[in-house]
């Protein structure tokens, strides 16, 4: 019997475990058989000698015994099962106890399998650890795994590893860490858990209490720490700093508050030069070692960028319509517009900025390819070549009207062009009012750079209506109504059928039309909107107003869980090119790109769905219609890739993972890496070559 027949149907599973550890406990599985005649498996237990039945906990307990007693060298004659754990007349069993070497009586470690969820087994291992004063504590699923070092009562810190038979906890403690060090030690890889799952543990059990705005001070801490990954990634040779080595808690809070004041220094404008860390020393003490085993930096920043949504998610962005984009999406509209080195972009709407984000990343590949060289692991970190920097400064524009979403992007934005900006705090929809922004000079100290070469791609020069973007893709706010006269009275838009303007129109209808004006003759957009622009008959006006102005491209039709837990509205990405007489010219007829998403990336409650290696075909080839035999005026509708598979892979049920060692979205938008099968980016790229559009 396998193990993987044990644990089926529970909430237990064996990632954590390699497969020679799996193995080797499947080679001590005894089968007796129970009333029924049914089958069930026993092995003799490696510290109470005798056998055991093997229930899905007893599984990841036995397996994690092997690992205590081969990879840490802990000796059976230090180790007792089924602990008994006093609490007042009740007692209770921990699942593993290592005695002290010293004192023989005394739990040095406890290790808890019972809880299969994280929040349930680490508050029953916090009172097994405080009932008994053991200083350490593991919890483990056999997916996720857990270390936490018991300071007192109220706080548990966490461990990036548990001491070896031979070691001491101060060994752990005193460690000196590179940036090669975290590489390997990557809690997030390790540990199987996401960011925003140790954002979720700061915020239950330092933050709640703290008397603070989570927000900020996890802002400030994820800011900090970003900056010290940076320094340290480029000087292979110095040690981070954001790692408690053995400080008091005044000692790191000082520390902390220093790295903090340089992060600022490199780049401004996103918190006050006066901001300070408001954490109490002790708070602040657990916080750091929380994320102090956690990579933040990869080549594309989506770990940092998954626990900014969540934290400005629990803020005000939802109310207000405006979700975040899954980068996804976001990277399947990058790949169909081909964004060029020459050609400037903007994101009107722009949240946390992953429209600019991927599109730098987009162009910066092309730029390391021309130059010949690798895209590294570390890529967002590491120096680049000056063309990469100077398309940052010079091509790439942001505009959002909520503040805390601004500073997110700004921060992403300054590490991809290396302390440079053009992230603006504006209202999109109200252009008539931006001059007035010039009289606070909080927001010129802040954003007046980025101003100037805003102004510069004005159509005219004195009018903030008309602009001359080669790219423009957005997300806009689809909640809500404008319901100021004077804002609805700018827009052709604003007007019903009789064309008399309205009293309140849908603020992604105005973005449409705002939208259009930042692009030059020939430009290019992809906008993201409410799936019932495209079919309700209401709204047959604000169709006919685009294909007036523009050639569409395509619609590709998303999943009704894309944008799940924040909402369950249906939406499709709308891809046009302004008419221009060399780029685009204007014809009456012509074929139209339509896709739908197939694979739903999201289960119905929002939780991202990941590809397993039990999906993916060794090899396949996708079969592409033959446009050019279509008539003119045809609706080309691809359901997803037709894959036609040439063999499949052992039935392994594992995860794909890409060089980062992360999880990959299970999707049909595009080939991720060349890890998956390739999806409606690359079909809308041929679509783009046999239409000869101009920018494929």
């Amino acid at each position: 019997m396998t193990l993987a027949a044990i644990l089926k149907d529970s909430n237990y599973k064996l990632t954590q475990f390699s497969l020679p550890e799996q193995q080797k406990l499947e080679q001590r599985i005894k089968e007796r058989t129970d009333s029924k005649g049914n089958p069930v498996p026993y092995a003799e237990c490696l510290v109470r000698k005798k056998e055991i039945k093997l229930t899905p906990e007893e599984v990841i307990r036995q397996l994690y015994l092997q690992v205590l007693i081969d990879d840490y060298e802990y000796p059976t004659s230090r180790m007792e099962v089924e602990y008994s754990v006093s609490f007042g007349r009740e007692k209770k069993r921990a699942d593993i106890v290592i005695f002290d070497r010293e004192k023989t009586l005394s739990p040095y470690i406890i290790i808890e399998v019972k809880k299969p969820k994280l929040k349930d087994g680490k508050e029953q291992l916090k009172s097994y650890c405080n009932g008994t004063g053991a200083p350490i504590g593991v919890w483990s699923n056999g997916d996720s795994i857990s270390y936490y070092h018991r300071k007192d009562p109220n706080y548990f810190e966490d461990l990036p590893a548990i001491p070896k038979a031979t070691e001491k906890l101060s060994d752990i403690l005193s460690e000196r860490w590179t940036i090669d060090d975290l590489i390997k030690k990557d809690k997030l890889v390790n540990e199987r858990k996401s960011l925003k799952d140790l954002i979720l543990e700061m915020e239950d059990e330092v933050l709640a209490g703290a008397g603070v705005d989570a927000f900020e001070e996890l802002f400030k801490l994820i800011f900090t720490k970003l900056f010290d990954e940076m320094e340290s990634g480029r000087n292979k040779k110095r040690y981070l700093e954001f790692r408690n080595y053995g400080d008091t808690e005044t000692e790191l809070k000082d520390k902390i508050q220093s790295i903090f004041n340089r992060a600022k220094g490199k780049w401004s404008g996103v918190f006050s030069d006066d901001a300070k860390i408001e954490l109490t020393a002790s708070h602040l003490s657990v916080c750091v070692s929380s994320l102090q085993d956690v990579k933040l930096f990869n080549s594309n920043l989506d770990v940092v960028d998954d626990a900014f949504e969540y934290l400005i998610g629990k803020s005000s962005k939802g109310e207000k319509g405006q979700y975040f984009t899954p980068r996804y999406v976001i990277d399947m509209c990058v790949k169909m517009l081909n964004p060029k080195e020459s050609e400037t972009m903007i994101d009107t709407a722009a949240g946390s900025c992953g429209f600019p984000v991927h599109t730098i990343f987009h162009v910066w590949e092309q730029i390391m390819k021309e130059e010949g060289l690798s895209k590294s692991h570390l890529f967002t970190l590491e120096q680049k070549p000056p063309r990469c920097t100077d398309y940052v400064n010079d091509k790439v524009f942001a505009i959002d009207f909520d503040e805390k979403t601004v500073r997110v992007a700004r921060t992403l934005n300054l590490i991809a062009g290396d302390g440079q900006t053009n992230v603006l705090h504006l209202n999109t929809l109200d252009w008539e009012r931006w001059d007035e922004k010039l009289d606070d000079e909080d927001w010129k100290d802040t954003y007046y750079e980025g101003w100037k070469k805003l102004k510069r791609l004005r159509t005219l020069s004195n009018s903030n209506r008309d602009f001359q973007f080669d790219i423009l893709m957005a997300n806009p706010p689809f909640a809500g109504d404008i319901k100021e006269s004077r804002i609805i009275s700018k827009y052709e838009l604003g007007k019903n059928a009789a064309g008399k303007y309205q009293t309140a129109v849908g603020r992604d209808i105005l973005f449409i039309e705002r939208n259009l004006d930042f692009l030059k003759p020939g430009g290019r957009m992809a906008i993201v909107l409410p799936q019932g622009r495209f079919n309700n008959s209401s709204d047959k006006q604000i169709r006919e107003f685009i294909a007036e102005r523009c050639r569409i491209l395509g619609v590709v039709g998303l999943h009704g869980n894309v944008f799940k837990p924040h909402t369950g509205t249906k939406t499709s990405v709308l891809l046009v090119q302004k008419w221009d007489d060399t780029l685009c010219p204007k014809v009456d007829d012509y074929p139209i790109f339509f896709a739908t998403m197939q694979e739903p990336s999201k289960d119905n409650s929002g939780e991202k769905i990941y590809v397993r290696k039990r999906d993916m075909p060794n090899s396949y080839r996708v079969q592409m219609p033959d446009l050019a035999s279509q008539p003119v005026q045809t609706e080309m509708v691809l359901e997803a890739p037709d894959v036609e598979y040439v063999s499949t892979i052992k039935d392994l049920d594992e995860y794909v993972q890409d060089t980062h060692d992360h999880l990959i979205v299970k999707h049909d938008l595009f080939n991720h890496d060349g890890q998956t099968r390739d999806g409606i980016a690359e079909a809308f790229a041929e679509f783009s070559k046999k239409e000869q559009l101009s920018f494929f």
